[in-house]
């Protein structure tokens, strides 16, 4: 690509000093394209500053000095899901993800928004991140929910006179569990012989709206000798502030969780959320400055495992019944890109007898959650979900399973909006769980609804 040669730096960065983008890693691109199918952006609209080469580019232009940090920028930026798709899809090894967080932070210090995406923002960071106003928040919708109102105002076309942004809210909350308020135990028993102890982490959505997940995961846990440790009041593990760069704010609540398990005293921390997981890998570079948590935060990732990576070191105990269903696996893109996670949850799902897994189209492709971009670009995060949707029903499978909460509530959107709202979603631990426990699809179903 011959405009996108390298220019040769003559002025001062436009980036400020704290944590720029790296010029020799931006340097480790070499245009060659292999990124541009595998970017969603890009997939959609063509556009070449929409895709991970035309990032770069923007960025060395910045970094030489011969492009400004401007709203221009800012919205290339923006635009971007951060799937780390283009990670596995590039031969040179470029690590983008490390590039577009650097570059994230600089728009949020050097870059104002406009007044309405700044109250938006605020919003958003504000509510999610918190477990405690979570729960508050939590009684009046289960209200909404329940009474009626939810599907009353749904069919009305109230939404359509919303702002994009809080009608793609809407669409997207999750159903209200009758338990908001319960909590993990701090403990949970292994069945005997012990063979690990392990912390557990309940995040901030998910120990809200996802609290069956939780208790899911300690169960298989449990059954295969691990002693659980949930530390209790964990707050946001700070993947939703270093996905919008927010680097400052996620920094703090590194740290609190960081020291949350070291008091535990566990060998492994597990997660079951790809996005709080590939945060969590990433604590040595968030904290790379700190000299009171830089070497804690390194020994801290070492021991983070995502849920089907420390399944699949060890080896299965717990007997496995029959679960004839048929389901469609959904890769979340934290997982499979961002962590490298492929083959674990497919192997795992393969030891469940009569259970019959089908691949979605595309694989690779993000379905458009990505943290909470759905919520800030309502309209491409619809087409993505779209897409997986279509490629969803093609599989014929009575169900769809991921690994991400955020996943979930996106297909689940998308699949409202075909009329398939009945097709149950689930985390894959939920299937693990009721192998073991010996439900029948049935059961799972109405422990589901």
């Amino acid at each position: 690509m011959a405009h996108l040669t390298q220019i040769e730096p003559s002025l001062p960065s436009s980036f400020d000093a704290h944590h720029a983008p790296d010029k020799d890693l931006l340097a480790d691109c070499v245009h060659c394209g292999f990124c541009l199918p595998a970017c969603p952006t890009y997939v959609l609209w063509g556009e070449e500053m929409d895709s991970p080469r035309g990032r770069i580019y923007m960025m060395q232009k910045a970094a030489q000095g011969a492009a400004p940090l401007d709203g221009n920028f800012q919205i290339h930026m923006d635009n971007c899901l951060g799937c780390m798709a283009c990670i596995t899809a590039c031969p040179s090894g470029v690590q983008y993800s490390n590039l577009i967080e650097a570059t994230r932070a600089q728009v949020e210090r050097n870059i104002p928004r406009s007044l309405d995406d700044s109250l938006f923002r605020r919003l958003l960071f504000a509510t999610f991140p918190h477990p405690a106003r979570l729960r508050l928040l939590a009684g009046p919708l289960f209200l909404y929910q329940r009474l009626g109102l939810q599907s009353l105002v749904r069919r009305s076309g109230l939404l359509k006179l919303l702002p994009q942004r809080l009608a793609a809210m809407e669409t997207l909350l999750p159903t209200v569990p009758s338990n908001f308020n319960w909590r993990m135990p701090a403990r949970t028993a292994p069945v005997e012989p012990q063979r690990r102890r392990v912390g557990m982490l309940t995040g901030c959505v998910q120990q809200v709206f996802f609290s069956h997940v939780n208790a899911a995961t300690a169960r298989v846990l449990a059954a295969e000798g691990c002693e659980v440790i949930t530390p209790e009041g964990q707050p946001c593990c700070g993947a939703l502030m270093v996905h919008s760069g927010l680097d400052q704010q996620a920094a703090a609540m590194a740290r609190t969780i960081i020291d949350m398990f070291e008091r535990a005293n566990v060998e492994t921390i597990v997660i079951n959320a790809a996005g709080c997981g590939s945060t969590m890998k990433e604590y040595g570079e968030l904290l790379r400055d700190d000299p009171a948590y830089a070497e804690r935060a390194r020994a801290f990732t070492s021991k983070c495992k995502d849920i089907t990576e420390i399944l699949c070191e060890l080896a299965p105990v717990a007997l496995r019944h029959p679960l004839p269903l048929r389901i469609a696996y959904h890769d979340a893109c934290h997982l499979r890109h961002a962590q490298g996670i492929y083959q674990q949850p497919r192997d795992l799902l393969a030891r469940i007898p009569q259970l019959e897994i089908a691949e979605i189209a595309e694989p690779s492709l993000c379905c458009g959650s990505a943290g909470v971009y759905n919520l800030l670009h309502p309209e491409p995060a619809q087409q993505l979900g779209d897409r997986k949707v279509t490629n969803l029903l093609a599989t014929n499978a009575a169900a769809l399973v991921s690994a991400n909460p955020g996943c979930l509530l996106q297909l689940k959107s998308g699949l409202s909006r075909r009329g398939e709202a009945a097709m149950p979603t689930f985390h894959m631990v939920e299937l693990l769980d009721a192998s073991i426990r010996g439900l029948k699809p049935s059961d799972l179903m109405t422990n589901h609804a």
